[in-house]
């Protein structure tokens, strides 16, 4: 079974936006439709949602507010017993990877779920389509017609694919009508480029593109980079990040010689970090593009083999990739901290009775947490869905904290500050992307909204 899904948020940053509205369609193995949901949810209490992304969407000021609606909370459950019970299932989308399962996670985490990783355990997996795309062009590009953008310059965006290849009236920047386009793009693939679909599902399983690049035989790694033209890699397994079994160097065959196993560390740290990358790095658990390559040029061959003979160059480059990140500054902000370790075992039975209790309960289970970030975010759940069994102390402060972050002078904030939506609306009156109407609806909503928390 596949799920299609897809989201719209308030902004761009998975940490620190939220989802609106989430729309999954459920299919058979031959993508035929089994069941749908689209459903919504309202504005959390510590959001300012970007103006761009409710022009783009087209979401108003009252559905951000609607009571009927749920909340981000309820939804975040709504969302996870939907997993449970198509399980197990392909979690796919557009660009899913990157974005929409980066919200799941976020919404799974900020609302203190047991469970961040819904979409790769009870035997679920995940195929991200535009990379399929990507694979469509590069290996069988007459599969699909290539659309342009307003530059003459080959488009990959679902809002252009989908029209070009046949699916009608898609309505682009609703979750629901995203889906829909989607399916069709992969019903257009899985007919007329077959060996890329299948090979693209093979690649759903971690494991299998483990054994395909540690066999040392060279692979292909197709990938896409800013506006640039999808393209082909060739290249070998190099080894594997000891601190994440996850992470795997694919040695470039076609920017290297033999010369590269006898590289002093500092030369493979450079090799790791350059652009053009000699060393690249693939995330095995998120379907990457690998392909077998059937008849590989001879020096790729024989490159290939001393580098798969030389065990301790695999343990060298592991470690360089281990060391890339090793001096990045800490996160700063609860929401950033969301892979700074798994939770453990006792942390996660409290959080299995806080799913289950009321809010008057809820205050009280927060406080048996060891996780200051659980704690952290228990609190704030609270006082956003039942602000009356908060202290008044933390209610003085959470609000506190919000007016510092949206009315902040920071230029390079991560969230929509209160400069950054006078800047977005100004760009929208002039764009005439909206009507009056419309465009006084959202600035009466933001200025009551931040005229509130100003106080």
């Amino acid at each position: 079974m596949f799920a299609f899904y897809d989201l719209e948020t308030t902004g761009t940053s998975p940490a620190f936006d939220q989802p609106l509205q989430f729309a999954a369609i459920l299919t058979d193995n031959d993508l035929n439709e089994a069941e749908r949901v689209d459903i919504r949810c309202r504005l959390a209490p510590h959001i300012l949602p970007a103006p761009w992304a409710l022009a783009v969407t087209g979401i108003s000021p009252d559905q951000l507010v609607d009571p009927d609606l749920p909340s981000w909370f309820e939804f975040s459950h709504q969302i996870s017993d939907l997993i449970k019970r198509w399980a197990p299932a392909t979690w796919a989308g557009y660009n899913t990877l990157a974005f929409d399962e980066e919200f799941l996670r976020q919404s799974f985490y900020q609302n203190l779920h047991p469970n961040l990783y819904q979409t790769q355990f009870a035997n679920n997996d995940r195929l991200d389509l535009m990379k399929v795309i990507y694979a469509v062009r590069d290996r069988e590009p007459d599969a699909l017609k290539w659309p342009l953008d307003d530059l003459g310059r080959e488009s990959f965006k679902l809002d252009r694919l989908a029209p070009e290849n046949g699916f009608a009236n898609h309505d682009a920047h609703d979750a629901l009508g995203d889906v829909e386009a989607t399916i069709h793009i992969a019903s257009v693939i899985r007919k007329h480029a077959p060996a890329v679909w299948d090979q693209c599902l093979l690649n759903r399983d971690k494991h299998e593109v483990d054994r395909l690049l540690q066999s040392g035989h060279p692979v292909c790694l197709i990938e896409r980079f800013g506006a640039a033209q999808p393209r082909s890699y060739f290249g070998v397994f190099a080894g594997t990040n000891p601190q994440n079994n996850n992470s795997v160097a694919f040695l470039d065959l076609d920017l290297c010689d033999a010369s590269i196993i006898d590289a002093n560390d500092q030369d493979l740290a450079k090799a790791v970090a350059a652009s053009p990358k000699l060393i690249r790095t693939i995330a095995i658990n998120k379907a990457p593009n690998v392909f077998p390559v059937a008849n590989p040029r001879s020096a790729h061959g024989s490159l290939a083999q001393l580098v798969s003979a030389h065990p301790e160059f695999h343990q060298r480059v592991g470690q360089a990739l281990a060391n890339r990140y090793a001096d990045k500054e800490p996160a700063q902000h609860v929401e950033q901290l969301i892979y700074d370790r798994f939770y453990n075992a006792g942390d996660k039975r409290v959080l299995e009775d806080f799913e289950v209790a009321d809010w008057r309960d809820r205050a009280q289970i927060v406080a048996q947490l060891d996780d200051l970030r659980l704690k952290q975010l228990g609190m704030r759940l609270i006082f956003s869905n039942a602000p009356e069994f908060a202290p008044k102390k933390y209610r003085s402060a959470a609000s506190a904290a919000i007016r510092d972050r949206w009315l902040t002078k920071e230029p390079s904030t991560p969230w929509t500050t209160k400069a950054i939506v006078e800047k977005q609306l100004h760009e929208i009156v002039c764009g005439e992307v909206l009507n009056m109407d419309q465009i006084c609806a959202l600035q009466d909503f933001y200025h009551a909204r931040i005229s509130e928390i100003d106080i």
